[in-house]
């Protein structure tokens, strides 16, 4: 049997932080992205003002900034050798994040089978965000069914790593799930729960 790991990105792989907030420090704009996420969280937005705002926000990013922002993010220990793992075992790993497809997709470099994102267009930007490409927690479900499709996996050979609200539908879809980092929102969902800064401890705890 094998098995499709499906993993968030933001407070998940990036310890307590966002891809858009480290985008945003490369602009010097990070306060603004802080109360952006505050409004998101209190359902004040949704998810396609969310894009529309932060894609306006980042009218002068480019290609450079992204790949600091990147390259000096957070991340947790050991994620490639866990994704390496995975792929020796003949399992599948993917993310599926909220955040804009052109940070998450940097992932399938590290070895993720698959790395899906609210789409946002190139950047630098030349034209307008979609608001219909932002993602939602309830389309991680929907993502991750495609992606079962794809690999030839169940709903039940599924293992999801997630921290937060944006987690929870995915958590309820699945029967393995790991809270990393989590808060209060994952209490009482999760298989599993890890804290600490290493990628590997967690899959530790399903491989």
């Amino acid at each position: 049997m094998t098995r499709l790991h499906l993993f968030d990105m933001d407070g998940t792989l990036l310890h307590g932080t966002s891809a858009p907030r480290e985008i945003s420090r490369q602009l010097g704009l990070e306060a603004e992205t802080v109360e952006l996420d505050r409004a998101i969280s209190m359902g004040l937005i949704g998810p396609p003002e969310y894009a529309v705002r932060v894609h306006a926000l980042w009218a002068e990013l480019t290609a450079v900034h992204v790949a600091a922002a990147f390259e000096g993010a957070p991340w947790l220990a050991r994620i490639r050798e866990v994704w390496a793992e995975i792929r020796s075992r003949g399992e599948y790993c993917a993310v599926v994040s909220l955040s804009p497809s052109f940070f998450v997709e940097r992932l399938t470099g590290w070895g993720a089978h698959a790395a899906h994102g609210s789409r946002f267009p190139a950047v630098p930007f030349t034209e307008p965000v979609d608001p219909a490409g932002a993602l939602s927690p309830a389309a991680k479900v929907v993502i991750a069914d495609r992606l079962c499709a794809q690999f030839g996996v169940s709903r039940a050979e599924c293992v999801a790593y997630g921290d937060s609200l944006s987690d929870r539908d995915l958590f309820a879809a699945v029967p393995t799930s790991v809270a990393v980092n989590a808060d209060e929102h994952l209490a009482g969902l999760a298989t599993h729960a890890y804290a600490g800064l290493d990628l590997w401890d967690a899959y530790e705890l399903v491989r």
